[in-house]
């Protein structure tokens, strides 16, 4: 089956909508990468397990979106992670430190599924905004 680009935007809409929680959103092998580390999350449990890990544990946050495109097979999410510190993350205990870092996603999908996630975020500007030294 072809995706359009309604497909594609209905899809995305859905997956955004439920903060990225809709597991029906993602195919069975999703992977997401996080591309400053290659650090890979393979599988829809493991894809909700880091975004639990970022927006509710290491960190109390959410995604604002700038800027939102659709294509046939493909969407583009760029925005900003905002929140507060409130967990371990990178060796870092908690600060409460409020952080907004630069973020953006590029989607794949296929037959109307997320199949994979771009993930590139700017850690540099989160470090710093951490108080790490050289960050």
């Amino acid at each position: 089956m072809s995706t359009s680009t309604e497909t594609t935007r209905e899809t995305m809409l859905h997956y955004f909508e439920s903060d990225h929680r809709d597991i029906g959103t993602l195919a069975q092998d999703v992977v997401f990468t996080v591309m400053a580390t290659g650090q890979e999350h393979r599988g829809r449990e493991a894809v909700l397990a880091m975004f639990a890990f970022f927006y509710h544990l290491a960190f109390d946050a959410t995604a604002r979106p700038r800027v939102t495109l659709f294509g046939e097979r493909n969407a583009l999410w760029e925005g900003e992670f905002a929140g507060r510190h409130i967990g371990e993350f990178a060796g870092i205990a908690a600060t409460g430190k409020e952080v907004r870092v630069p973020l953006a996603v590029v989607y794949d999908l296929d037959d109307g599924k997320i199949s994979q996630g771009r993930i590139y975020f700017e850690m540099p500007v989160l470090m710093r905004q951490l108080g790490v030294p050289g960050g």
